[in-house]
C-alpha cells in the first residue's frame, strides 16, 4: 500500500507501539540564486546509526535488526518516493565484514538509490578498507536538482593513536567505547580539507550546500567524542555560501545548532537513543553555550527519544520538525539549590524557582 507522507504521520501516533523506529524525510524546494527561480523540488530520506551487532554464526542482535528493517519498510511506503536515501554511518557495531554484509542485505530492500556516509564503528577495524571495496568512497560530492551535496569522512584521527594498538580489534574497541579516556577526538584532516576547498571552488556562493558527515561539525561534548577537532576549519570553508545545512548522525539524540550561515541537525538512530550527554549534578557547567536543552531520552526505555524528522527547506533556510513518539513536552527549570536543571515532569521543585527553559 502506498500512502502520502502527511497521512502516514497523522496516524503514526496511534501506531507508535508497532512503529517505533526513526528515519528522516527531507523536503527540498530551494530556488537557485538569490531570488526565487523555477526549479524542481525533491525529497530524500535519511537513515542512520543501526549498529548491527554480530553475535555468532548467522545471529545478530535482533532489536537493532528490527530498527533497520522498519526504517526500510517505512521509506518504501513514502509517497512521493524519495529521490535517494542517505545512510549516515555506523551501519556496523564493530566493523566486522559479517555486520557490514548483513547491513547491505537489509538495506538491499530499499527502492530508492543509496548514498553512504561512513561512521567510526564501520571504519576502525580495517581503517575503511572493506567499506571502500564493497560500499562507497570515504568522501565525495554530487549535485542533485540544483543542490550541491558533500559527503565528508569526519571520523579520522591521528596516526600515532591508530598505530599504538596490538590488534585491529583492540583499536576498534578503544574507538567504539563511550566515555573512553583511551579514545581520540575525530577530525576531517588536512588532505580532505584541501579536497573540500577545491570542490567548493567550482560553485557560486548562492548555491544551496548540504554537508553530510557522521560526527557533528561543531564541538558539543568532548568526553563522549561528540566532537570534531578541526570543525572550525570546515566552517570557514563554508562561510561564503548563503545557504548551508549540515546533517549528521553519531549522537543518537535530538540536537540542533546555528553557527553563522550554517544550520546543524542531528539525525536520530535506528538502534538506541542517548540521553542528554551531561550529568548535571557532577558537572553542572558542562553544557556547551550554543547547545539548547531538549527532550531527554529515558535510558531505561529502549525506544524513548526515537521518532521522525521532517526537514522543510522551502524557505531556503532549513527547519527541522522532530516528532517524537514516546516523549511528552516538558518544562525544564534551573534549580538554584542543586545548581543544575531539573525536569518538571519527574520532580516537584520549589515554586520559587523560576522556569528558565521551555520546549
Amino acid at each position: 500500500m502506498s500512502i502520502d507522507r502527511r497521512t502516514f504521520l497523522k496516524h503514526l501516533g496511534a501506531a507508535s507501539a508497532a512503529a517505533t523506529l526513526p528515519f528522516s524525510l527531507v523536503e527540498v524546494a530551494w530556488g537557485l540564486g538569490s531570488k526565487p527561480a523555477e526549479h524542481e523540488s525533491f525529497t530524500f530520506a535519511y537513515i542512520s546509526d543501526s549498529h548491527l551487532t554480530h553475535i555468532k554464526g548467522t545471529r545478530f542482535t535482533s532489536n537493532f535488526d528490527r530498527g533497520l528493517r522498519k526504517a526500510v519498510m517505512e521509506v518504501n511506503l513514502l509517497d512521493p518516493k524519495p529521490d535517494f536515501v542517505i545512510y549516515g554511518g555506523d551501519l556496523a557495531q564493530l566493523g566486522k565484514r559479517e555486520e557490514l554484509d548483513h547491513g547491505l542485505e537489509l538495506l538491499s530492500g530499499l527502492r530508492p538509490p543509496l548514498k553512504w556516509v561512513i561512521g567510526e564503528h564501520d571504519f576502525y577495524l580495517d581503517m575503511g578498507e572493506y567499506w571502500q571495496d564493497k560500499i562507497s568512497p570515504l568522501y565525495y560530492s554530487f549535485d542533485h536538482k540544483g543542490v550541491h551535496f558533500v559527503v565528508l569522512n569526519s571520523i579520522l584521527t591521528h596516526e600515532a593513536w591508530i598505530n599504538q594498538w596490538t590488534t585491529p580489534m583492540e583499536r576498534m574497541l578503544n574507538m567504539a567505547r563511550l566515555d573512553n579516556p583511551r579514545g581520540s577526538p575525530f577530525m576531517v584532516g588536512e588532505r580532505q580539507l584541501r579536497w573540500l576547498r577545491e570542490d567548493l571552488a567550482k560553485y557560486d556562493d548562492s548555491i544551496p550546500i548540504v554537508i553530510l558527515s557522521h560526527s557533528p561539525l561543531y564541538k558539543i561534548f568532548k568526553p563522549w567524542n561528540f566532537w570534531t577537532d578541526d570543525a572550525e576549519k570546515v566552517q570557514k570553508l563554508l562561510r561564503r555560501f548563503s545557504r548551508v545545512t549540515v546533517l549528521h548522525g553519531h549522537v543518537h539524540q535530538v540536537l540542533y545548532n546555528q553557527i553563522g550561515n550554517i544550520t546543524f541537525y542531528a539525525m536520530m538512530a535506528t538502534a538506541w537513543p542517548w540521553p542528554y550527554p551531561v550529568s548535571y549534578v557532577q558537572k553542572p557547567n558542562q553544557v556547551p553555550k550554543l547547545t539548547v536543552f531538549m527532550n531527554r531520552a529515558d535510558p531505561f526505555h529502549s525506544r524513548d527519544g526515537t521518532g521522525w524528522d521532517i526537514l522543510d527547506m522551502d524557505s531556503g533556510a532549513i527547519t527541522n520538525h522532530y516528532q517524537l513518539w514516546l516523549n511528552e513536552n516538558r518544562t525544564v527549570a534551573f534549580d538554584f539549590k542543586l545548581k543544575h536543571p531539573v525536569d518538571l515532569k519527574f520532580q516537584n521543585p520549589d515554586k520559587r524557582i523560576p522556569p528558565q527553559l521551555h520546549y
